[in-house]
């Protein structure tokens, strides 16, 4: 029976990974033979929501270890001591950002040729037009020079040669791969299962990113836009990004009367436990995609909130704006 080995960053790749063993695909056959390693990364907010969702996935029965690997280089020589053996002896491996320096530096170590992405963020449209194009793999608000762990990491996962990859997704309409290149549809159907229905409940909520985080807008003037957003839609709540800053919540919850909601779990399941708003306006993000299959059953309407590309900063790049307009009308 094969091993499988998951290397996950975020809540949503839990989740994700979860959907992919648990959920329609079946992934796991048998889960004890999947171990999740979660790297942890430095932000607390997505360290309160992995250790939520690590105890999720234990609950289902996989093996969840945690590995604070960006602390300082001790935990991460013991993560690697750790981990070299793993990698090395895995059948399968499952990753969640392919964009991650940390899970490109893991990626020479793995033996195995049969390799499933499971991050549905906005990375996966990225991944799929870098990979047909034989461009090493970078964020789309990437600058500067390519490195050369990442131009391996592109030759790592393009499938061929004995090759296997799988991309497991729920943007699966406009997503097209090399020869070889499989994909498997995430409809969230786990989470629906474990989490829903929720109570629908009159008003509405807005649903913010970490563009500001990023650096593609100006914190203080996402902060003004999205007040008077909130203020022209009549929305109640305003469901922060886990990396959102607490000063920049703090000022927008000052100019208005706005409730800001910091979930302790993906948004995605926040939602499903409910109660949730009849409308859900989002800014661009993920969740534009997740959500409807998410939500679907229920009578809970979702818009996109509004052209952003004028909010980017002077000096953001052309390649930026045309991202999200492409997340926002995929």
């Amino acid at each position: 029976m094969t091993r499988t080995l998951a290397l996950v960053e975020s809540p949503a790749q839990v989740l994700n990974l979860l959907e992919w063993a648990l959920g329609e695909r079946r992934g796991a056959a048998r889960r004890a033979r999947c171990e999740v390693a979660v790297l942890l990364p430095r932000d607390a907010g997505t360290r309160r929501q992995l250790d939520a969702m690590a105890e999720v996935a234990r609950g289902e029965g996989l093996t969840v270890v945690l590995h604070d690997v960006r602390r300082n280089p001790v935990p991460l020589s013991r993560a690697l001591a750790t981990l070299t053996p793993k990698l090395a002896t895995a059948g399968r491996l499952v990753i969640g950002d392919p964009f991650s320096g940390m899970i490109q530096r893991l990626l020479p170590l793995a033996r195995t040729r049969d390799v499933v992405l499971v991050d549905d963020g906005t990375a996966t449209l990225e991944l799929s037009r870098e990979l047909l194009a034989g461009e090493p793999l970078v964020r789309w608000h990437h600058a500067g020079r390519p490195s050369a762990t990442a131009a391996r990491a592109g030759r790592r996962l393009t499938p061929g040669h004995g090759r296997r990859l799988e991309v497991f997704s729920c943007l699966t309409q406009n997503l097209r791969l090399p020869p070889g290149g499989v994909v498997s549809v995430n409809n969230y159907s786990w989470a629906r299962r474990r989490f829903g229905p929720p109570q629908v409940r009159p008003g509405t909520d807005l649903i913010g990113t970490s563009l500001a985080e990023t650096g593609l807008i100006d914190p203080g003037r996402y902060v003004t836009e999205v007040a008077a957003l909130a203020q022209r839609l009549g929305a109640e709540r305003y469901f922060a990004h886990r990396r959102e800053q607490p000063a920049k919540l703090s000022r927008l919850a000052d100019l208005g009367s706005l409730e800001i909601v910091r979930p302790e779990i993906p948004l995605e399941l926040e939602l499903l436990r409910g109660p949730v708003a009849q409308t859900l306006v989002t800014l661009p993000s993920t969740v534009l995609h997740t959500l409807p299959l998410v939500l679907t059953g229920t009578s809970v309407e979702i818009s996109v909130a509004a052209d952003v590309t004028g909010w980017l900063e002077p000096d953001a790049s052309p390649r930026a704006a045309a991202f999200l307009e492409e997340v926002t009308n995929s």
